[in-house]
């Protein structure tokens, strides 16, 4: 048979057109986890008029397809920055009318409604990227994490910080031996106040009076969600909505999944064997003013057991001795104790030491971002930094089981101020069966985990 010359030109087209047909565009392929790199995934967001505003500016190298907030008004800037994407105000209805044209979802409303989104999200099989702190409950934070991993999806918390070159050089210093053997830890906030005694939102406050109307851009039913019914109150949105039982985590729901992620990852900690708090007065409506709350863990390993103390409100640690004069605790802080040496926030104490030392070897990957993380994981690669069954899934539930042991009911001469011992394979209190109550809650008619 006579072979024919090709040219370099020929063959160059003849490659192109096979490549044409080999990267299959997504909606053919189908299914989670099969966006190929090359292609922009397809983004919800749920929430969208506060924080989710600024997460969807971080995941424009992507394309976003469709909005939804129960209030319009506090949403109309993310509204007209994305003014292609559809909108909606009920979630629900979003993702079963754009099921097939989403590849992922962004979840950033109020803590209580947190994991119904995900949820609903993940079962459908979308990726999800979803605000600190996971969820509104512990048994919810369980929960999220087995679902992802069933439904094989890419998954992120929003704690930003995890990603960022302070907790690798934690985590080299500590593993490098500079302190010795880790077994005390004191991390601080002052939230819900700002530093300057001025309040992010109000805690220790009774249920507003009156009923004011509802504003004619919010659908106050949607915002509600799961949560117990009660009559529409400025008091409660946007933001300020952290403080309440109903809807927020308090303080350490807040900042918890932020300041205490080096801890676990630096110290491998997982379950604890107990929680106890005091606080100030604490009623059954908002979380109290200030509060501190002390954590064990078990011995991991060769790794020794340890105390970690959580403290907000304003409320703070004794100041370490190695502390030069001059130098006061922050509002916010993080301090690690050794047995040959502390670590107060990311430096060696006293600086003198923390000069003497230098830096520990560089033995971690860096990251390309936080939120980046998950658009790679989206795509195929290795999962996010803080995915939901590996890492997000049990800090989150480790940090709300802090505000069980501040319920109010436990004030009541019964248990209050008692330490509540964990069985993590049973998932119980096993000392105190009613804080196991607290675990979950019951949601309103018509929702569903």
């Amino acid at each position: 048979m006579e072979q024919k010359k090709i040219s370099r030109r020929d063959f160059v087209s003849a490659a192109a057109g096979v490549a044409a047909f080999t990267v299959v565009p997504r909606h053919v392929l189908g299914g989670s986890g099969q966006t190929p790199p090359s292609e922009k995934l397809n983004i919800a967001g749920i929430g969208v008029g506060g924080r989710g505003s600024g997460d969807l500016r971080a995941l424009e190298s992507e394309n976003i397809v469709a909005l939804c907030d129960v209030d319009w008004r506090h949403a109309a800037g993310t509204f007209r920055r994305y003014s292609g994407a559809k909108k909606y105000r009920d979630f629900r209805e979003m993702l079963d009318k754009e099921d097939k044209n989403i590849d992922a979802v962004m979840v950033a409303t109020a803590d209580h409604c947190h994991a119904v989104a995900s949820m609903a999200a993940i079962k459908r099989g979308k990726h999800v990227y979803c605000e600190k702190p996971l969820t509104h409950t512990v048994y919810e934070a369980r929960a999220l994490a087995a679902a992802a991993r069933e439904h094989k999806v890419a998954t992120q918390m929003g704690n930003q910080g995890q990603a960022g070159e302070g907790v690798r050089i934690l985590c080299e210093t500590i593993w490098d031996g500079a302190i010795g053997q880790v077994r005390e830890v004191h991390i601080w906030t002052d939230r819900p106040l700002n530093g300057t005694n001025k309040w992010y939102w109000p805690q220790g406050v009774d249920r507003p009076e009156g009923t004011p109307p509802v504003p004619d851009t919010l659908n106050w039913d949607a915002w509600l969600g799961p949560a117990p019914d009660r009559p529409y109150h400025p008091a409660y949105l946007p933001f300020v909505w952290r403080g309440w039982w109903d809807f927020g985590t308090g303080a350490l729901g807040d900042i918890g999944c932020h300041s205490i992620d080096p801890v676990f990852r630096a110290l491998k900690l997982g379950y604890p064997t107990s929680v106890e708090a005091c606080c100030t007065m604490v009623n059954n409506e908002t979380y109290p003013v200030a509060s501190r709350v002390t954590y064990e863990f078990p011995a991991r390993g060769d790794l020794a057991p340890v105390r970690l103390h959580w403290y907000d409100g304003g409320m703070r640690p004794p100041r370490p001795a190695e502390l030069e004069d001059g130098r006061r605790l922050g509002t916010n802080g993080a301090l690690y104790i050794g047995d040959k040496g502390k670590i107060l926030d990311g430096r060696l104490i006293p600086e003198a030491r923390q000069k003497e030392y230098g830096r520990a070897p560089k033995t971690l990957e860096r990251s390309p971002g936080h939120h980046q993380e998950w658009i790679n994981a989206c795509k195929g690669g290795k999962p996010a930094g803080s995915n939901f069954p590996d890492h997000a899934g049990l800090l989150a539930q480790v940090v709300l089981m802090g505000n069980i042991a501040l319920r109010p009911v436990l004030k009541e001469n019964k248990f209050f101020g008692t330490k509540l011992l964990w069985d993590g394979e049973a998932f119980k209190f096993t000392n105190i069966p009613e804080a196991n109550q607290y675990l979950h809650k019951e949601y309103r008619e018509g929702w569903t985990l």
